[in-house]
C-alpha cells in the first residue's frame, strides 16, 4: 500500500471538516482557508443567488466559550459598519452543532501578495487605508489583537479590508446602539481570553506576548507599525532590515513599535497624520531632522519657487554688474 501524499492528507482533512448545511439556505462550493477558530468556505446563498463566505467552527459540540467567541466575532463585525471591515450577513448554529457566520466573499489578494508590486508612495497610501478602519474600531472600543499582512485583504476593485476578528477584545462601548444583554455577552467573551498569549509572533506587542490583561488599543498600533515595516522592507520587523529606509519612515515605525505603549502613537489616526506629512514633505513629528535635512526637505517641497528665486537673484546680480560698467 502506497503512503498518502501530503496533498491527499490535506484533502481528506478538509473533507472531514465539510459542514452540514442541511436546513440552511447555503450550498458548499469549495474550501477557502483557515481562520481563527474555524474554517472558511465559499458557499452559494440559494435565496439571493450570490456567493458568500461561511466561517464554521472547527469542532462539533465545542466548549460553550469557544462557540461564543465565534459568534462574538460575528457580532463585532456586524457592529462595525465601515467600508474597510468585511460585512456580516447571518450567524447561527448548523445541523451538526457547529456555530457559523456568513460574510461577504472577498475576491482578491492578501496584503503580503499585493504590496510587492507597489512603489513607496503607494505602499504608504495602503497603510493609511488600513489605519482608517482600525481607528474606527478603536473609537468604538474594539481591539483587533491579530493584525498582520495575511489578515489584510485587497479586493478586486482595490478595496482594503481588515479580516479575521477572532481574537478581538471588547472595551468600553458607546452608550447608544448596544443593549445591556449584548454588553454582558461581550464582557464574558472578553474575560475568557484574558491571561492567554494570543496573536502572531513578530506582529504582536510585547505586552500582548506577556499575556498582559491590561492590553489596550495601543497593541494594535504596535502591529500597525510592524505591518508598515513589512510593507517598506519586505520583511518582518528587524532593525537589520532597515537598510535604505528613509529616516523619517524608520522613525514612524520605531515610534509605533515602541516597547512602552505610552511612547507609541496615541491612535492610528495620529500615525496616519505623520505619514501624510511625510508624503507632503512636511516635518514628521516622530523624527528630529538636522538643519541639512530640513533644508533639503524645504527645497524638495518648494523646488519651483526656490529655482525661480535663484534665477531672479542671478539675473539681478548680472544686471547690477552690467550697469556698473
Amino acid at each position: 500500500m502506497k503512503p498518502l501524499t501530503d496533498s491527499a492528507v490535506a484533502r481528506l482533512q478538509t473533507d472531514m471538516q465539510l459542514p452540514d448545511l442541511s436546513g440552511t439556505r447555503y450550498r458548499v462550493i469549495r474550501y477557502l482557508a483557515r481562520g481563527g477558530m474555524g474554517t472558511v468556505w465559499l458557499v452559494e446563498d440559494t435565496v439571493l443567488l450570490r456567493r458568500v463566505a461561511l466561517k464554521v467552527l472547527d469542532l462539533v459540540s465545542p466548549a460553550e466559550d469557544v462557540a461564543e467567541r465565534l459568534l462574538q466575532e460575528a457580532r463585532i463585525l456586524a457592529s462595525l459598519e465601515h467600508p474597510g471591515i468585511v460585512p456580516v450577513h447571518d450567524a447561527g448554529t448548523l445541523a451538526d452543532g457547529r456555530a457559523f457566520y456568513c460574510m461577504k466573499f472577498i475576491e482578491g489578494h492578501t496584503l503580503a501578495e499585493h504590496v510587492a508590486e507597489k512603489g513607496l508612495r503607494e505602499r504608504i497610501r495602503l497603510l493609511e487605508r488600513i489605519a482608517e478602519p482600525l481607528d474606527f474600531a478603536h473609537v468604538r472600543g474594539f481591539i483587533h489583537r491579530d493584525l498582520k499582512p495575511e489578515n489584510i485583504m485587497i479586493g478586486a476593485f482595490g478595496e482594503v479590508l481588515i479580516m479575521d476578528w477572532g481574537l478581538a477584545r471588547v472595551g468600553e462601548q458607546p452608550e447608544s446602539g448596544t443593549s445591556n444583554s449584548s454588553r454582558s455577552r461581550q464582557g464574558r467573551s472578553r474575560d475568557t481570553l484574558q491571561g492567554s498569549i494570543l496573536g502572531t509572533p513578530g506582529y504582536m506587542s510585547p505586552e500582548q506576548a506577556r499575556a498582559d490583561s491590561k492590553v489596550d488599543h495601543r497593541t494594535d498600533i504596535f502591529s500597525l507599525g510592524a505591518i508598515l515595516w513589512f510593507m517598506l522592507t519586505g520583511e518582518a520587523p528587524d532593525k537589520e532590515s532597515s537598510v535604505g529606509l528613509p529616516r523619517p519612515l524608520r522613525a514612524i515605525c520605531t515610534k509605533a513599535m515602541a516597547a512602552d505603549p505610552g511612547e507609541r502613537y496615541s491612535s492610528a489616526g495620529a500615525m496616519n497624520a505623520d505619514l501624510a506629512k511625510y508624503l507632503t514633505n512636511a516635518p514628521v513629528g516622530a523624527y528630529r531632522e538636522s538643519w541639512f535635512e530640513r533644508a533639503g526637505r524645504i527645497y524638495a517641497r518648494h523646488r519651483v519657487a526656490v529655482v525661480l528665486l535663484a534665477a531672479y537673484l542671478l539675473m539681478r546680480g548680472f544686471f547690477i554688474l552690467w550697469s556698473r560698467r
